[in-house]
Parts: C-alpha cells; structure tokens; sequence
C-alpha cells in the first residue's frame, strides 16, 4: 500500500491538485492501493508551498509543490494517458492558478476561458491530470473560485461544473480535504502553541530558571517568562526550575517585592525546585571579576555617564582601557570601599570597541554603591551588573536551558563571550518572544513612576498589568495560565488585544458565577404590580440556571419593584414584557416628570401580570427588584478604562502625554438581598450587566464595592 502524506503551509491551491491526482488513481485502479493524508502544517522546507511524501514500505521520496503531479505520474504511469507533453505543459501552468489576489490570477483565467470557447477539456476529449490539476487550484484558491462561481468567465464556468458534476468523487475528495484541514486546525487551536523547538542535549537532563529583579510586583510579561521556564521543566522534560531573585541593586530592591514575587508564583501554580539569590553568590562573583582584571580582560573607568554613552555608540576607545592591570585593581579595591573615588568607577569587560553589535562594546559588569543591601546589610559597597553575574551564576547552578525573552538577543554574545572568558560551563539560550499588549506599559521604570506619583491605588490596581492587577479585576489563574501557554515560545513579536485575554477568562467564570440582580439607584423607577400576592413572600432559585450544584438563593416577590430608569423609557404603554425569573406583565400606564426640565423621566409604572403569555414573544425583558420581602444591598459597581491613550507606546513618548484622564467608572446601585452574603474575591454575574468580582463585601453602614469584569467584547 502507497500512503500520501500532503500537507500546506499557504493555501489549498498548492494541495488540491496532488490530493486529486491520488484519489483519480484511486478511482481509476482500485488495486492502486492509496491512502491519502491531508494536513496543513506551520513550517516546511524553505521555498515550498506543499509537499507530498509518498510511502511504500519503508520508503520515503518527498516532492516539493512543484514536483508533486510528477512524483505522482511516475509512481502511477497510466495517469500520463495519450497526451503526455500537453499535460505536462498545463501542470505547469497550474501555477499560474494558486496566487490568491486577483490581478496576478486575472490573466491566466483569461487566457484559460480562451483555451476552453471549443473544449469541454484541456487536454483532448477525456479527463485527465491536467484537467484535474487546473480545477483543483481554481477550486483551492478562493479568490480564483469566487471569480469563476460569479459566472464572468463564461467557458471556464461551464467547464468548472462540467468537471464536477461528472466526476462525482471529486466533490466527495473536496469535502473531505476540507474536513480534514478543519479538524486538523480546531485541534491545533484547542491545543495552543507547539512547543517543539528541539532544545538541544535534554537527554542529558533540563534545569531551567527564572531570575525576577526584587524591584516591584511581577506583571504578565514576567509571568510569560515563569510559565514557559516552568512548563520546560516540569511538563515536557521533568527536570529541574529555580527560582533565582536578581537582587544586585540595592537603590530598586525590596524584600517587600521579594516576598510578593513568591506569593504570586505560588498563585500561579508554579513551584521552583530550589530558590536562590545571587546575592549568595558575590562572593564568588566579585573573584571571577578580579580574574578578569588580571588577565587583561576588564579594566577600570571613571568615564562620565554621558560620554562613555558616546563613545559606545561611536566606536570610541575610553581613556582607562589599556589601563595597567595594577591600576584596575586598585579602583576595584577604592570601589569595595565605597569611598568617594570609588565611587566614580565601574568596571567594564574588555571585549570590543567598534563590534557592529553595540552590546559588545566593553559593557560595564560591575558598579558601586553604598546603600545598604536588603540581604546582606553593609559587606558589600559594589555590586555586578545583571548582564555579567547571569551567565556565571546559571553556569555556576548547572542550568541547562536559559529561557529568556528576544529583547536579550544582541546580548546572547555577551553572555557566551563571559563564559568562555572565565571558562565557564556553557549554557543553551532560546528566545521567546515577550508579551506586549495595546495601550499597555510593561516597563518596571513606568509602572513604578505611576505608583510613586499616585496615579493608580498601586501595584495592585485593577488598571495594572500586575498579576495582583488583573487578578484584582477578576482574571482567574487557571485562565492566565491558559493564555500565557497557547503564546507558546514563538519567537514572533505581536501586540495583542486584552479582549482576548479576557474572552479566555470568560470560559472559566461564566459556568460558576452566580446569577444577582442589580438596579441602577440613578432615577430608579417603581412599579406597582397588579396581580402579585399581596403580602411579599420568597422562593428558591437556582443560583445559575445551568449549573444546579451552585446552589438556590431567595428571590423576593411583592406588588412594589423597581426596574431601572433606561429599561423604563423603553417601554409603551399596553405592551407585554417580560420580568425576568417571574414571568410576564402588561404595562397599563407609564407617569412621566412634570419638571419641563426632565420631562423624559420616568416616574412611575403600572404593570399587570400576565403569568400565561408566552416569554419567547416579548421583545423587553427586564431586571428588577421587589422592594418588600428582602433587604435591597447598597453596591457599588465600578468599571475601568486603559490608563493609556494610545495603542503602541513609541520610546520617546512621555509618560504623561499617554495617559487618560478619566478610568475610573463608579456606579451606585441597589442589588438582590443575596449579595450580603458575599465574600471578597467571589465572582458573580449582575443579569444584564456582566461579571464583577467582590472587592469589598458588604458591611452594615458600607455599601459592597465591585469591579466589573471586562468578558473580551467591551473595549475596556
């Protein structure tokens, strides 16, 4: 048996004619004995469109787009029939067919209806490959198709269907290609991103890291980088993950931070093997430092901020580098002091001056400063730079991997070139792309300034794009983790929407919010109801009408409600609504304000219930809430808009031109008797409303406060 394997990267244009061919040679030798296979895939080889590997036994021969309907023929010579070059000669042509806009396709379906004013074939009187070939890219291009289904090219129209509809397996072969690619690609979708990127020698075990600077609370794009390592870890190759805090700059760090990074990555799901600091370890970095001074490969600079910046950038030597290695180390020692000339130097590696790469320029490795270290007090008035004291310490731990984000690609060769300087175990890098998002800062600096000035509540604002921010606004763990892992390590860089990041969200709320009700208290309108029992009286509903183990709440009912105003200025007098979780009613009169000024304003309704009619024809179906019977719950609903203004942050923008005035959206509204009971953190659904998320519950004399939930339709 011959097994086909087709599969396509672009289009299905490029496959249709291969797949066919092969199901032709199926339906002309039924001893043929082809399987045929229909894939579309990411990545094939470089310059092809589709490929087809045809499988007998143990042997593989793989055809490029254009040699696939020639592997074919060979493999199955009675396709070739009696026209041989002719049919060549349109195999050729099919080409011309697969382009999907249509100016490169109009010339060549042109040229085709001409071929065709006296042929109800390409190649003589029969069907053969050629037919199949053309008809297939036309049928797989949708641009093409819709061109010829309109009916413009009148031969190629009469010809398209004469070839279909006398050839009734090939709508069949259709269909089923179709099917397949679909199923192929849900599958895909429901899967998320491949993780296949052949990290090199993981027989030999995988430890992975992920190394936060204890400066401020971890946002999304951290998280990226902590799912990723942990996922390399634990999931695909069960190795090893540490956690190692970055703590060299004692001006930013924390332990406060330090303590939060924990408690988040916790939350997360994620649990390092081992967590270290690189504070254990200066030490040890500051001896691989003086190695350095003493082999000739570091010196010492007290080159100004501004001009070393300068040179750099222009290829210029400093002053210091053919420093003695005598005069290096003696800086270093005024700099372990923390004196006032010790202050004044750095170290830089010895490395390049003019390297097209400007990350390899003697970059500084270590600085002093004499502020005090959250962890180790006064020992230290000096400390590396990340860029150094990284590669040495992973080398040091016996990481195998270094997962990091692609804005460290120009200094993969700063880190291979510490290693080898200092003979260090080398360590395998692969880049992944960070996750950026529209009207969005992920900058630490940023982010830090806003909290520093006031602008948001803090690191934990719902507007931030913390963990503790989003989580706060109502983001769930088990959807961020869903999120983050379908990014995958792509190394492709996109901004993407929070809708999306949201609508992921929603999955996991929806099936187990309980259902409330919530009224507007602005202008909110009372409704006498005709027919309901006079004295209030309560029933048990379902919390959530599709998930019965939720639970049952009390739903009031009384001949006084209140519905909101904008649902009141809707209605017409005698029309039939619906209230929602009681049944219908009549409006029998609507009063309206005698204030010229707010004449629209509805005051009050009379409605008369009509438990028999039929919800389905009601096109008004309303919240509302019985005002006996229960005790109403003061709340307060408050939404959020972007804090930034614009879609892409540009570098030189200023952080105060990108910010919105106006976030923050508060609502004051009276809810069901059912929302005293609820905790902080619970997540509900207000009908009509959306989803919010019990910021603070509700405390006799304070109202609840809530923080809607944006579900990925809103622009919020």
């Amino acid at each position: 048996m011959a097994t086909l394997n087709i599969a396509s990267k672009a289009n299905q244009a490029t496959t249709f004619p291969a797949l066919l061919v092969a199901q032709y040679a199926k339906e002309a030798d039924p001893n043929s004995s082809i399987n045929v296979n229909f894939e579309e895939v990411d990545t094939l080889k470089a310059g092809d469109n589709a490929t087809v590997e045809i499988i007998v036994g143990s042997e593989t021969s793989t055809y490029g787009s254009e040699k696939v309907i020639d592997g074919l023929m060979e493999a199955y010579p009675f396709l070739q029939g009696k026209h041989d070059t002719l049919v060549k000669e349109w195999l050729g042509r099919t080409a011309s067919f697969v382009p999907t806009d249509f100016k490169s396709i109009d010339g060549p379906l042109l040229e085709l209806d001409a071929h065709l004013t006296l042929r109800s074939h390409v190649v003589g009187y029969t069907l053969t490959v050629a037919d199949l070939s053309v008809w297939a890219a036309i049928r797989g291009n949708k641009v093409a198709h819709a061109a010829v289904k309109k009916g413009a090219l009148l031969n190629v129209t009469r010809w398209f269907k004469f070839i279909e509809e006398t050839n009734a397996w090939i709508v069949t072969a259709v269909h089923s290609a179709n099917a397949q690619a679909q199923a192929k690609k849900a599958t895909k979708s429901s899967e998320g991103a491949s993780y296949d990127i052949a990290l090199p020698d993981t027989e030999k075990g995988v430890v992975t890291r992920f190394p936060p600077e204890p400066s401020g609370y971890l946002h999304i794009g951290h998280a990226k980088a902590a799912l990723l390592n942990d996922y390399f870890a634990h999931e695909m190759y069960k190795g090893t993950l540490i956690c190692r805090f970055d703590d060299t700059n004692p001006s930013k760090e924390k332990e406060e931070f330090q303590d939060a990074i924990v408690e988040d990555l916790a939350l997360m799901g994620i649990r390092p093997d081992k967590t270290t600091y690189t504070s254990d370890y200066f030490d040890e970095l500051y001896q691989y430092c003086v190695t350095l001074l003493k082999e000739g490969k570091a010196y010492a600079d007290d080159t100004e901020q501004e001009t070393m910046k300068h040179q750099r950038w222009h290829g210029l030597p400093s002053e210091r580098r053919e420093a003695s290695v005598e005069d290096n180390l003696a800086h270093f020692e005024e700099m372990k002091k923390g004196t006032e000339e010790g202050v004044r130097w750095c170290i830089r590696a010895k490395i390049s001056v003019d390297n097209p790469n400007k990350a390899m320029r003697d970059p500084v490795i270590y600085r002093c400063n004499p502020l005090p270290h959250h962890r180790t007090g006064n020992k230290w008035k000096i400390y590396p730079i990340y860029d150094f004291c990284c590669p040495i310490v992973d080398s040091m731990e016996g990481v195998t991997h270094a997962l990091r984000t692609i804005e460290y690609r120009d200094r993969n060769p700063q880190y291979d070139w510490m290693l080898d300087a200092l003979k260090l175990r080398k360590v395998y890098i692969w880049d992944f792309a960070r996750m950026n998002f529209i009207r969005t800062f992920l900058s630490k600096r940023k982010l830090t300034k806003l909290v520093d000035e006031g602008r948001v509540w803090g690191w934990d604002d719902p507007r931030f794009p913390t963990i503790r921010g989003i989580r706060r606004r109502g983001m769930t763990i088990e959807a961020l983790r869903e999120f983050i892992l379908k990014q995958g390590p792509s190394r492709n860089i996109v901004n993407l929407d929070w809708t999306l990041f949201w609508a992921t969200n929603k999955k996991y709320i929806d099936p187990v919010a309980p259902r409330h009700t919530a009224i507007d208290k602005d202008h909110a309108v009372t409704a006498n109801v005709r027919g309901a029992r006079v004295a209030p009286y309560t029933e048990d509903k379902p919390k959530h009408g599709k998930n019965p183990a939720l639970g049952t709440k009390k739903v009031a009912f009384s001949t006084t409600i209140i519905i909101e105003q904008s649902d009141a200025k809707s209605l017409k007098e005698d029309e039939e609504i619906t209230l929602m979780s009681w049944g219908n009613a009549i409006v029998r009169k609507i009063s309206h304000s005698l204030n010229p000024l707010t004449l629209s304003t509805v005051t009050g309704l009379e409605l008369e219930l009509h438990l028999q009619g039929d919800f389905k024809a009601t096109k008004q179906k309303i919240t509302w809430l019985s005002t006996q019977g229960q005790e109403l719950i003061p709340v307060e609903l408050v939404d959020f808009d972007y804090l930034i203004n614009k879609d892409i942050i540009e570098k030189d923008d200023e952080i105060d031109e990108c910010l919105n005035d106006h976030t923050e959206f508060r609502t004051e509204a009276l809810a069901d008797g059912n929302v005293a009971d609820l905790s902080e953190n619970d997540i509900i659904q207000f009908e009509r409303k959306g989803y919010f998320r019990v910021d603070r519950p509700f405390m006799h004399g304070e109202p609840a406060v809530l923080f809607n939930i944006p579900t990925g339709k809103a622009t919020k």
